[in-house]
């Protein structure tokens, strides 16, 4: 494998992404809802309309349960002789959490698409039957061009978020609350590893898929593990304790080694041109 054509690669998918709205604009738009709109909404809208957090606290029965049930790593954070900053450190600071792994799901899997599917889709993908790179040097390069970005945005947008979090309601905490322990191996270990597993079967899809849309669709199917970690969080079924995030991102590493091998076995520049594997 030659780095020199891994990065060529990627270039070039990049480039082409940059071209293609349909891609790059929900990775503006999904950002901007999670790290600055749902923040403003509880940090100062909230309290501009005089909405009492003890009422949003108190009159919803989940929030309550989950409170409840909450483990010691977690409540320690919870003060609920402080209504408005309890609010935010729960609704944002815990429950909200497994919401962000949306992220590199969505970034990794639309990327992964326009650089597989959609590529075969504009009919420009001929031109890598001509190109001197190997099939290794092929996958790899647009393993690169989807997994670069897509983790970096994320961690972009961890940064920003805290930063909201932190200078926003800092009237209302007197202090830097932001990030909780938890939230660093949600993002520097669990991120990483599903922009890889994301990667991965969008590669297996888009071998049997037409089109851009297609394989995005299928592959955004991902979206559910997500879904999963939010309900079981919500219901008090799992709680995302540093622990658990820690063997969720052995499981998930695993999983996308795992696929990576599957889709470096099955891969070659024929089966992606013609869409058969």
């Amino acid at each position: 494998m030659k780095i020199r054509n891994v990065l060529t690669i990627a270039r070039k998918d990049w480039l082409e992404v940059r071209q293609n709205k349909t891609a790059w604009i929900p990775m503006l738009i999904v950002p901007a809802i999670f790290v600055v709109v749902l923040p403003l909404i509880f940090t100062l809208l909230l309290p501009a309309l005089n909405v009492s957090p003890e009422d949003v606290m108190n009159s919803d029965a989940d929030i309550t349960y989950f409170i409840e049930r909450m483990p010691d790593q977690l409540s320690q954070y919870v003060d609920l002789q402080k209504p408005m900053e309890s609010m935010i450190v729960v609704m944002l600071g815990i429950m909200f959490a497994p919401m962000f792994l949306i992220m590199p799901l969505m970034f990794a899997s639309t990327i992964a698409a326009e650089s597989f599917a959609g590529e075969r889709e504009r009919k420009t993908i001929e031109a890598l039957l001509y190109t001197p790179a190997s099939d290794a040097d092929l996958f790899m390069g647009k393993l690169t061009a989807a997994a670069v970005p897509s983790i970096g945005i994320t961690w972009i947008s961890f940064l920003v978020y805290t930063l909201i979090l932190n200078l926003v309601p800092y009237t209302t905490f007197q202090r830097f609350w932001f990030p909780l322990p938890t939230w660093w191996p949600l993002i520097f270990w669990i991120t990483p590893a599903l922009a890889i597993l994301s990667i991965a079967v969008t590669v297996l899809i888009s071998a049997r898929v037409p089109n851009f849309q297609g394989a995005y669709q299928l592959s955004s199917s991902l979206v559910i593990l997500v879904v999963a970690l939010f309900a079981g969080q919500l219901s008090g079924f799992l709680y995302l304790s540093v622990g658990i995030e820690l063997l969720l991102g052995v499981l998930f590493w695993a999983a996308a080694f795992f696929l990576v091998y599957l889709a470096v076995r099955s891969f070659n520049r024929e089966a992606l041109i013609t869409g058969r594997s």
